[in-house]
């Protein structure tokens, strides 16, 4: 009898995706033989890129890593989990700030479904600060990216911002 793959999801905006998150899609892809980036609608947020456009990046930037796969969606996080046949929801902190936040999600997430594990990694040191709505800040007041975002992420970001000026 073979034995059930365990099975991951790591969900958030990717608006854009940076170099936080790809630390984060690589140390959690090997805690699970499956790694499900669930790349979500946030009716809170204004994302720079489409939901069409995030999936793509982020299949693109995570193409050469085992056993991970890209997914959209729009809906309660534990269902979208369980859609999934997840067991462990994997969550980056970079700050107490994040982990108040998460702490409280992980509580509710409990209580919709406690039959699946919250997982905290804490961001490498040196990609801490790195925020999605930071890099988009620094982009439109034209100041440098590149270290913060893969090399193509930060082109089109460059290009959006440019795009939405014009």
């Amino acid at each position: 009898m073979a034995a059930a793959l365990r099975t991951g999801v790591y969900p958030g905006t990717f608006d854009p995706i940076t170099l936080g998150h790809m630390d984060i899609i690589r140390r959690g892809a090997r805690l699970v033989d499956r790694l499900i980036i669930g790349v979500a609608t946030n009716p809170s947020k204004t994302p720079l890129f489409t939901l069409e456009e995030r999936v793509a990046h982020v299949q693109r930037e995570t193409a050469d890593i085992s056993g991970v796969e890209v997914v959209p969606f729009d809906a309660l996080l534990m269902h979208f989990a369980e859609a999934q046949g997840a067991r462990v929801i994997v969550r980056g902190l970079r700050a107490v700030a994040d982990f108040e936040y998460e702490f409280q999600m992980a509580g509710m997430n409990q209580q919709l479904n406690a039959e699946i594990e919250t997982v905290f990694l804490m961001a490498d040191v040196a990609l801490q600060p790195i925020a999605s709505r930071l890099v988009k800040e620094i982009a439109s007041y034209g100041g440098a990216i590149d270290r913060f975002v893969p090399p193509l992420i930060a082109g089109e970001v460059r290009a959006r911002i440019a795009e939405r000026r014009s």
